[in-house]
Parts: C-alpha cells; sequence; structure tokens
C-alpha cells in the first residue's frame, strides 16, 4: 500500500482497561507505520500505561470528561487550547480507535488531511472521516481487543497477535522489589494478588468472600497474599487490613507503572471485572475474573491462561469455585517451576 503517512494522530480514549486492550492495535499501527511520528491522546491512566508499551513517540493528556463535563467556559477555553496545540503539530493522518463525538471532531478540527475512525452506532460522526475504504461498523458482541483491530483493516493490517503486552520499567521493578523486601517477603515466595474493588457496585463480589478465599490460600497453598486497591478503594483499605489474614501485604499508593512491576511479580492475580485484571493479564500473569454475569462477554481479558468464573449474580458466586481455579493456577506454576529448575 502506497499510503505513507509520517505524522500520526491516535486518538485513545476510554477507560483503564480498554487502553490495555488497544495495545494490539498500537503495536500494529507502529509496525505498519516503523518510520512515522506517532502521538497517542489518551486519559492520565492510559498515559502512565502507554509510557511502558513503547509504542508512541509522545503521549498527549486530555482529561476527556473535564473537556465533556466541567463548567462551560472553562470547558471551552480548556478545548480551544486543545485545538490549538493538536493543530500546531501538523497531523497528516488522524485514527480514531473509539470515536466519540467530540474525540471525532477533534480529529476533523486537528487538519490533519486523511482520517480513519471506528464506526460506533449512534456515537460516531461518520461524516467526518474520509479514509477509504471504511472500517466495518462496530458489533458491541465482538471482543474490544478485535473491534480495534477492525478499525486498521483498511490500512491492511489483518492477522496481527492480539495479545496485550506491557513491559514493566527497571526503576518501578527495583522500587517494588524495595516494598516486599519492607514486607519481609521470601525471593522465592509465591505470591498473590486480589483486587477487591471495582468501577461499581454491582461488580463487587463480597469482600468477606476474598477475606474467607485469602484465609484458605495462605494456609492451603502457602502464598502470601497481596491486596491492591486504588484510589477508589483507599477509603476500604483500614477495614480490609482489619480482616484479612496476618501477614497480608496491602499495596494501596502505587503508581500505575509500579502496579504494573508488582502485578508481573505474582503467581495468580484475582479480581472483580475491573481495570486491574486486564493489566495483570497483560503483562502475563494468569487472572481470575470474578464476573456478575453467566456467560463471557466481549471486555474479558485476552489470554490462555486467564479464568472467568460466573455466576448469575455476584453474591451467588461461592468461595470453593474462586479457590478452585485459584489453587489449580497455583499448581501450574509450582509444575513449571520445578522442571525450570
Amino acid at each position: 500500500m502506497a499510503f505513507d503517512p509520517r505524522n500520526i494522530l491516535v486518538i485513545d480514549f476510554g477507560q483503564l482497561g480498554d487502553v490495555v486492550m488497544s495495545l494490539p492495535a498500537l503495536r500494529a499501527i507502529r509496525e505498519r507505520f516503523p518510520y512515522a511520528q506517532i502521538a497517542v491522546a489518551v486519559g492520565k491512566p492510559g498515559k502512565e500505561l502507554l509510557s511502558l508499551s513503547g509504542y508512541a513517540n509522545e503521549i498527549l493528556e486530555v482529561d476527556r470528561v473535564a473537556l465533556r463535563d466541567g463548567p462551560t467556559l472553562i470547558s471551552i477555553g480548556r478545548i480551544v487550547k486543545l485545538v490549538s496545540e493538536v493543530r500546531k503539530k501538523k497531523f497528516d493522518f488522524v485514527i480514531d480507535l473509539h470515536s466519540y463525538y467530540e474525540t471525532n471532531i477533534l480529529g476533523f478540527l486537528s487538519g490533519a488531511p486523511h482520517r480513519l475512525y471506528s464506526r460506533r452506532s449512534n456515537r460516531s460522526l461518520d461524516f467526518l472521516a474520509n479514509f477509504t475504504p471504511r472500517p466495518v461498523k462496530e458489533v458491541e458482541t465482538t471482543h474490544l481487543v478485535d473491534r480495534y483491530l477492525d478499525v486498521l483493516k483498511p490500512l491492511g493490517i489483518e492477522n496481527v497477535s492480539r495479545a496485550p503486552a506491557l513491559r514493566t520499567s527497571p526503576i518501578e521493578d527495583s522500587a517494588v522489589e524495595g516494598l516486599l523486601k519492607k514486607e519481609k517477603a521470601q525471593t522465592r515466595e509465591l505470591l498473590v494478588g486480589v483486587f477487591p474493588g471495582a468501577g461499581s457496585s454491582t461488580r463487587l463480589w463480597p469482600l468477606e468472600r476474598f477475606v474467607e478465599l485469602a484465609d484458605h490460600l495462605i494456609r492451603n497453598d502457602k502464598v502470601r497474599v497481596i491486596v491492591f486497591a486504588g484510589p477508589e478503594e483507599r477509603e476500604m483499605v483500614p477495614q480490609m487490613r482489619k480482616v484479612f489474614p496476618a501477614g497480608t501485604i496491602f499495596f494501596d499508593r502505587l503508581t500505575i507503572p509500579q502496579l504494573v512491576s508488582a502485578q508481573a511479580r505474582l503467581t495468580v492475580f484475582i479480581s472483580n471485572d475491573t481495570g486491574p485484571a486486564h493489566i495483570a493479564a497483560a503483562v502475563g500473569t494468569p487472572v481470575i475474573m470474578i464476573m456478575d454475569r453467566p456467560d463471557p462477554h466481549s471486555f474479558t481479558p485476552s489470554g490462555h491462561s486467564n479464568r472467568l468464573v460466573f455466576g448469575p449474580s455476584i453474591d451467588q458466586i461461592p468461595v470453593a469455585q474462586v479457590y478452585k481455579a485459584a489453587h489449580e493456577l497455583i499448581a501450574i506454576s509450582r509444575t513449571d517451576g520445578l522442571f525450570r529448575s
């Protein structure tokens, strides 16, 4: 294909898990245009993730929610400033992976002569895109990784790896090792992470079941449990410290790069249906995702080692079901370790 842009803007707004699942598409863009300057516009949590991916030459941090929902005059001022900054960069190609009205408009106002947008029903302004051929219309039941990759098919990008992958930072690896040393975690000790939080209360497996699960894992599998918490869960931490078994480690002040490094040290990561589960999968850690539904959906972590535990509702999933999955993955890890040694 003769099309060879040299200054590309990729618009990649979305939640933390969305950004993780866009990584295969970003990698494919990088490989398709190896000599191009690629800038990615993304929210703050996504910025910290993308800095570890190595796919972007420049990362533009944009608070899309503040632009959309902030005080009108302030939002207008921020939008004008953002558009001005984008236009100064003189992009020759815009790829909008997620396609909101406002991101389609940003792509149009960028002044880029070529614009390729995801086509989302009732969300995209298709008339602002001009790249031909056009991508297929998004199908919501298709896995999100594949939806992002479908946007790129008009560029001749097909049959590429669909596995999100993140590298850790040596500096943050060292910082996490220091935190584990303070907790007296042994070098060869198996670590199991749990994440009791979630973006929605309907996706929260009861805290007491996480506590019971941690107790089973510590007593039966002789592992060390790490409880992870982000800003949204921070107020839960004092209560969690009271109820989790003695010796549990709590990581509730990690940066995103430190979270990535910590998750890369785990044998298993057990989580509600939320963003950190996707990060763990992207660093190669087996994930058990506890889901408030009877079947998979299009936002599940990508990878062969992951287990999905379903229930008609989150409250009906028993500890035994989750523990069985965790015990099996721990046993596999121990067997692999024996063969490697």
